[in-house]
């Protein structure tokens, strides 16, 4: 399918519009950006991991009875998705003290939490995509509550099957960001991606971080551990 109108350009993704009113093409980049965009790079390849990574895992979700965004993938870096609007929400599962958390409540990294955290943050670059809560979301209208009761069902069951399985390649998954949309009905669905630019993987043996921390954090390495999620998960 030929790509038409740019419709949006983002830190990691281009859209575009396609001959389908109702879906997508979007187009992966191997443009790398941490905290909010103030630190920029390039990750070679990135596009072609995180495109196949989320295709992969969410085809394994649709499986599972996670509704997505997933229509067909077109190429390396290129995904047929179904066309939906985004809740302005970022939903954040953690499992292990990592990142912000650590640095909020004082946790070394790698501390246990005695069950699954969601936390939520207003899609908003201008404003550092601030931590709300649901009263928040209900005050501002961004999400009706039984929307959100969807969305922390769905949150709660991807986490749970992506700890499995990432179990099954010696993978830790610490905690990552998930995002959903409406479609045209209301239907809530998972939207975005899954990948090295949204997770934290570790190493289940080492703890040898294969994820952005390693852009981040100028670690170096960082080409290689998105290669080798890719290849842990799809064997390519």
């Amino acid at each position: 399918m030929d790509a038409r109108e740019l419709l949006y350009e983002g830190k990691a993704k281009k859209v575009y519009k396609t001959d389908d009113p109702q879906q997508l093409l979007v187009s992966y980049k191997d443009d790398a950006t941490a905290f909010n965009g103030l630190k920029k790079g390039s990750i070679q390849g990135k596009g072609s991991v995180n495109n196949r990574m989320t295709n992969f895992l969410m085809q394994k979700l649709e499986q599972q009875g996670i509704p997505t965004h997933f229509v067909r993938q077109l190429s390396d870096t290129d995904t047929l998705v179904k066309r939906v609007s985004i809740v302005p929400l970022e939903v954040i599962v953690r499992n292990i003290a990592a990142g912000s958390l650590s640095k909020r409540l004082g946790l070394p990294e790698g501390t246990p939490l005695q069950q699954t955290v969601l936390e939520y943050c207003y899609k908003d670059d201008a404003l550092g995509d601030p931590m709300v809560n649901e009263y928040h979301i209900a005050a501002m209208g961004w999400a009706s509550d039984e929307e959100m009761r969807t969305i922390a069902d769905y949150a709660l069951r991807i986490n749970d099957f992506l700890c499995s399985h990432l179990k099954g390649v010696n993978v830790d998954l610490i905690d990552f960001k998930l995002e959903f949309g409406r479609l045209p009905d209301g239907t809530i669905i998972l939207a975005d991606e899954i990948s090295p630019d949204t997770c934290r993987f570790w190493d289940s043996t080492t703890h040898e971080k294969l994820d952005k921390d390693r852009f981040r954090r100028d670690m170096g390495g960082v080409e290689g551990a998105y290669q080798e999620m890719m290849k842990r998960l799809l064997g390519a």
